[in-house]
Parts: structure tokens; sequence; C-alpha cells
């Protein structure tokens, strides 16, 4: 057998044994590490009234999170009370459904919406990092979020 041939041969082998290892844990991997991006954000605007915290707790909002809305952010169409208050959320409960596995797709296409609606809108530079991000959404949204998950326990009950 030739050089090549033993090269290849390893390289086959290698890969054949790489696909092996379940797809499950590399979509519970990238559930988990896309939902905390969104998480991390989420928490960031959730600011601490004196009668409470926003945005569970009206009329008093968390002027610092709006004010970021009205002067960086600039979602057009949406008043930044609003778009505030949806961001904020869309943060905090997409991602949870993402780590349970419970609504993925549905959860990975409100989050892949928003990452849209910053790469467009808000931070157009930031495209390596949305990308990123857009890709493991497209992956749980078109495939599901994998065998680890309360999406596939339900599916395995019908």
């Amino acid at each position: 057998m030739s050089r090549q041939g033993s090269i290849a041969t390893a390289w086959a082998g290698l890969t054949g044994t790489l696909e092996l290892f379940p797809m499950a844990v590399i979509q519970l991997m990238l559930r988990i590490g896309v939902a905390m991006v969104f998480w991390k954000s989420g928490l960031t605007k959730v600011v601490t009234t004196e009668s409470g915290s926003w945005p569970l707790l009206p009329p008093e909002l968390g002027s610092s999170t709006v004010m970021l809305f009205e002067l960086e952010y600039q979602v057009p169409l949406l008043p930044p009370e609003l778009a505030a208050w949806l961001a904020t959320a869309a943060e905090l409960t997409m991602p949870v459904l993402l780590v349970l596995g419970l609504g993925s797709r549905f959860a990975a296409a409100a989050l892949l919406g928003m990452t849209a609606v910053i790469q467009v809108f808000v931070y157009p530079g930031n495209w390596p990092e949305h990308l990123f991000w857009a890709g493991a959404l497209a992956l749980i949204l078109t495939r599901g979020a994998g065998a680890i998950s309360l999406d596939a326990l339900i599916a395995g009950r019908r």
C-alpha cells in the first residue's frame, strides 16, 4: 500500500470514528451555548427599581433599559418601551426553553428572528458572531433539539 493510501485509510478510519459521536450531545451543547448568550443579555436588561423588578411590575420601567433602546438599539417600527419589554421577555424565556429542549424549534425561530433584527438594525458589524448564533439556531430549527430534550421525551410518548 502506498503512503497516500495509508494516510487516506487512516483519515477515513478517524472520520468514521468521529461520526460515531452522538449528534444529540452536539445539539445539547449548541442549545446551551446559544441560550447562555441570550440569557446573559436578558439579565443585563432587568433593572431593579424602588417598586420592584422591571419588566414584571409595571408601570415602573427600567429606565436604563428603555434608554438603551432609545439611544443605541433604535429598533424601527416599535416604541422603545415595547421593544425593551419584548427583547427582555424573549431573552429570559426562550433560552430556558432551549436548555430544556421544550418547544425548541419555536424558541430557536424566535431567537433567530431576534438575531436578524440585531444584525440588520443594531450591530451590523458583528456579523461573524451573529452568523455563529444563526448557525446554531438554524440547526435547532431545522433538525430539532435532539434526543436529549423534553421534545424528544414528549414525542416518544405519542
